[in-house]
């Protein structure tokens, strides 16, 4: 089931009645209630890979137990490697064990050695990097004392399958999300009121921006040897702001759903596209993955405490295993690797964290200085997606290289002048509202109530009109 379908704007009504009117006095019915409807939620897809989450939650929730009850530090030790064992080998196996097959035959033929090549019909489960981390996360916090974990199984399972979140994050850590359902929630209308319009933003980002660019992105990819430079750079620049759209919208849309439940997840995107330099840009894209990665892999390696080699190692594992994370394709290695070239001179010079405020925090315009600075981050953003997007790094290079060509100055073949101002308007509508979690956050305090819900009905008449170009959520992938 995808936010963007009849069948969720069906299904959340339901299950917001039945949370709020039906179940609202027994917290471990609405609890019981979040599970169910997640396990629908996600079995609308698939119903076969409900039994990965639900053997995950078992094992994570039976290691977490254990691994509290033990004073012996080898035991705990290896329950924590039975956690990451079990969950790390279910990813690796659906999303990963074709590329291995492929890259080992690869190998061989280097040395003129032919084997017989063979993949496994095997369906990437959705979802299946997010929840996995998510309850990785747990066990991590339980072995290092920062977690007690709960013994009451159906809490934990709302936990791991939290219908919102659950296919594309945000990856919310239990010390935040799972004491939620453990406490009394009570509906408060602000907060319900509040979650639809960050929803409705997050419609906006995803139906009108992301899957309208997305038309254009896959035009001009899927037949980037017909055009010029100045094309490819467009298309680019379209698959740059359907990623966007469409993974931060999703963020917004499961943000707000579960405030219309009584709970509250991290910020997962802060307004990437005005950072000043990639450093920032790392703090404010994907946030709940960043931080993943920090705390669970950067720091324990030794982060930055080290030396230069330490510093370096440690930059280029953290971008290239965040790459691989993405998909099993060389273009997302090649992609990590880059952004950590582009990291690695900002955390030699110590200026990794120059720039921890919104940018112009104290004025409508930013400097000068600002501009410039934000130009050459998008910039380098950009080049760095087209790795992402390419079928392969050869179509990547080729792009590159036809970018880099006088071609670049030729006047382009495609050039859709009012979608183009569709993505002004919208970075416009972003920047007003930079220092808010979501742009239209504080349209309620501003407006008056005529023109607030004009503003209302004209988003969502233009959900309506785009909506017929449907496309998948980008991150379902991963």
């Amino acid at each position: 089931m995808i936010f963007n379908s009849l069948d969720f704007a069906i299904f959340l009504p339901i299950v917001f009645i039945l949370y709020w009117f039906v179940f609202q006095k027994n917290i471990r019915l609405q609890n019981l209630l979040i599970v169910a409807a997640s396990y629908l939620f996600y079995g609308w897809w698939d119903w076969r890979f409900l039994s990965l989450i639900i053997f995950s939650s078992v094992i994570d929730y039976t290691v977490g137990l254990a691994i509290h009850r033990t004073t012996i530090a080898k035991k705990k030790k290896l329950l924590l490697w039975i956690s990451i064992i079990v969950n790390l080998g279910f990813l690796g196996f659906f999303k990963y064990c074709n590329f291995f097959i492929d890259n080992f035959v690869a190998a061989f033929s280097l040395f003129g050695i032919t084997l017989s090549p063979f993949t496994l019909q095997i369906i990437l489960p959705v979802g299946i990097s997010f929840y996995t981390f998510q309850t990785l996360s747990y066990t991590i916090d339980v072995y290092r004392n920062k977690l007690t974990p709960t013994k009451d199984f159906i809490v934990f399972s709302a936990f791991v399958s939290f219908f919102p979140q659950l296919v594309a994050g945000p990856i919310e850590r239990a010390t935040n999300l799972l004491p939620q359902f453990g406490q009394q929630r009570k509906f408060e209308y602000a907060a319900a009121a509040d979650g639809l319009r960050q929803m409705l933003w997050g419609l906006v980002k995803k139906v009108v921006i992301a899957d309208t660019c997305a038309g254009y992105a896959n035009t001009i990819f899927s037949d980037s040897s017909m055009y010029s430079g100045s094309t490819l750079l467009i298309g680019a620049l379209f698959f740059t702001f359907q990623i966007y759209g469409d993974f931060s919208g999703y963020s917004d849309i499961a943000i707000g759903a579960a405030r219309l439940f009584g709970f509250r997840l991290h910020q997962n995107f802060a307004y990437p596209y005005f950072s000043r330099d990639i450093a920032e840009f790392w703090r404010r894209w994907h946030i709940s993955l960043s931080t993943w990665f920090r705390d669970y892999l950067y720091i324990p390696l030794g982060g930055s405490r080290g030396g230069t080699a330490m510093k370096i190692r440690n930059t280029f594992i953290i971008f290239i295993v965040s790459g691989f994370w993405h998909g099993a394709n060389w273009t997302f290695i090649v992609w990590g690797a880059l952004n950590a070239l582009y990291f690695l001179p900002l955390l030699l010079a110590g200026k990794n964290r120059t720039h921890l405020e919104v940018v112009a925090a104290n004025s409508f315009f930013p400097s000068f200085k600002e501009i410039i600075r934000m130009g050459i981050t998008f910039t380098l953003t950009i080049l760095a997606w087209i790795f992402f997007r390419a079928e392969n790094v050869q179509h990547a290079f080729a792009i590159l290289s036809e970018i880099g060509s006088p071609s670049l100055l030729k006047y382009p073949e495609i050039l859709p002048r009012k979608m183009l101002l569709l993505v002004v308007l919208f970075m416009g509508v972003e920047w007003l509202g930079r220092r808010q979690q979501y742009a239209i956050e504080a349209i309620h305090q501003k407006m008056p109530a005529i023109a607030r819900w004009s503003v209302y009905l004209l988003l969502i008449g233009m959900i309506l009109y785009y909506s017929g170009q449907a496309q998948q959520f980008i991150y379902f992938q991963f």
